[in-house]
C-alpha cells in the first residue's frame, strides 16, 4: 500500500484522535458553509421548539469538508446522542435492526458511505424512516411470517461523497438535503487559527494563511498541514510557526502553492504529454496513472474541477489553458482539439 496523500481528503487511521480534539461541538463553532449552517440552525430549532425528531438528513460532498463533524453538531444541537455507523460495515439485517430498536426518542443514527448499503440493508430503512417502524421476518419457508416492529422516532444522517449513487426511494426519504462545498480561503484560514489555538502551538498571521492557501478548500487537509508544519518547527526552529517555517516545511512535503502534491501534478501532466491534453476517459487514466477510477472521480479530481485546471466533458477529461500555464507550457488552440 502506498503511503497516504498528505492532501488527501479522505482520514488517515492515525487521524481519528487528533481530529476529534479539533472538531467544534455546535453550530456557533462551526467555520464555514454558511448557508448549510443556517438552514440547520433553523430546521434544529424548530424541532427542538415542537419537541420532535429532526427530519432525516442527507450530507454530502468531497471528503474532508466536515460531513461527520456536522452530524456531531446536530446531535450536540439537538441535545441527543449519536450513534455513529458506516455502510459497509452494516452486513446484516440484524445489525441494522438493533441499531434501530435501541434508539430512544429524537435520537441520531449517524451512516456514513450510506451510498455503499447493501439493497437487502437499505429496504429496511425505508419503513424506519417512514413510518418509524421495522419489518422482521420470523421463521422460514411457508411457515414464515412478518411482523412490525414500532420504533422510536428518530433522525437518522447520512454522509456519501457520492449522492449519484443513492438510489431514489432512498433519497426521497431525506427531508434536508445539504452539498458541503470547498472552502473559502478565509474561512479556511480561521479554521487553522483556531485548531493552532487548540493545539497549542504559536502561528503568525501570513504562516496561517500560506497553510489555508494550500489546504485545497478542505478543512481535513489544513489541520493536517498545520500537524505537519508544527512539527517542522519544533524539530528544525524554535516552535513557533513563521511564514519562513511554513515555507520551508510545505517544500519538504512537495506540496506547492495550489495545494497540488505529486499526484495531482503527475494526473494533469498525463493528460497533457499522453493523450495531448484530451479529452481522455477516466478508465484510459486511471490504468495510465495507476489509480483506481473512484479514486481519480472520489478524490483527485474535485478540486482539480474546481480549481479550474480540469473540465470534464461528454468525451471525457480535458486539461485548462491554466493547466499548460503552472507547468510553463503554452496551451494548443481550442479548434485543434476534439473539444
Amino acid at each position: 500500500m502506498s503511503e497516504p496523500r498528505v492532501t488527501a481528503g479522505a482520514p488517515a487511521v492515525d487521524e481519528v484522535q487528533y481530529e476529534a480534539g479539533l472538531r467544534p461541538r455546535s453550530l456557533a463553532d462551526y467555520i464555514g458553509q454558511d448557508r448549510v449552517r443556517d438552514n440547520l440552525d433553523v430546521s434544529i430549532a424548530a424541532a427542538r421548539g415542537r419537541s420532535e425528531a429532526l427530519d432525516h438528513v442527507l450530507l454530502y460532498g468531497p471528503p474532508g469538508l466536515g460531513k461527520t463533524t456536522l452530524a456531531y453538531v446536530i446531535g450536540n444541537e439537538m441535545g441527543v446522542p449519536v450513534r455513529a455507523t458506516a455502510g459497509p460495515v452494516i452486513e446484516k439485517a440484524g445489525d441494522l435492526v438493533a441499531m434501530l430498536t435501541n434508539l430512544q426518542p429524537n435520537e441520531v443514527l449517524f451512516i456514513d458511505e450510506i451510498h455503499r448499503l447493501a439493497p437487502a440493508i437499505e429496504e429496511i430503512l425505508y419503513p424506519a424512516m417512514e413510518d418509524y417502524e421495522c419489518d422482521i421476518v420470523i421463521g422460514q419457508g411457508p411457515s414464515a411470517r412478518s411482523i412490525k416492529v414500532p420504533l422510536q422516532k428518530f433522525t437518522l444522517i447520512g454522509a456519501t461523497t457520492r449522492a449519484g449513487l443513492l438510489t431514489s426511494p432512498l433519497r426521497a426519504r431525506f427531508g434536508i438535503v445539504h452539498r458541503l462545498d470547498f472552502y473559502a480561503e478565509a474561512d479556511i484560514e480561521e479554521i487553522v487559527r483556531r485548531s493552532a489555538r487548540i493545539l497549542g502551538v504559536e502561528i503568525e498571521g501570513d504562516a496561517a494563511g500560506e497553510v489555508a492557501r494550500r489546504s485545497r478548500g478542505t478543512p481535513r487537509i489544513a489541520n493536517r498541514l498545520l500537524r505537519r508544519v508544527r512539527d517542522f518547527a519544533q524539530v528544525r526552529a524554535d516552535g513557533r510557526i513563521t511564514l519562513d517555517v511554513a515555507h520551508a516545511a510545505m517544500r519538504l512535503l512537495e506540496v506547492d502553492d495550489q495545494g497540488f502534491d505529486e499526484v495531482d501534478r503527475k494526473l494533469l501532466r498525463t493528460i497533457i504529454d499522453k493523450f495531448s491534453g484530451g479529452p481522455v476517459g477516466v478508465n484510459s487514466l486511471a490504468a495510465a496513472i495507476s489509480e483506481e477510477k473512484d479514486a481519480i472521480e472520489d478524490i483527485y479530481e474535485p478540486f482539480l474541477i474546481q480549481a479550474g485546471f480540469l473540465d470534464r466533458t461528454p468525451r471525457g477529461r480535458v486539461v485548462t489553458a491554466r493547466a499548460y500555464e503552472y507547468f510553463g507550457l503554452t496551451a494548443p488552440r481550442k479548434d485543434s482539439q476534439l473539444w
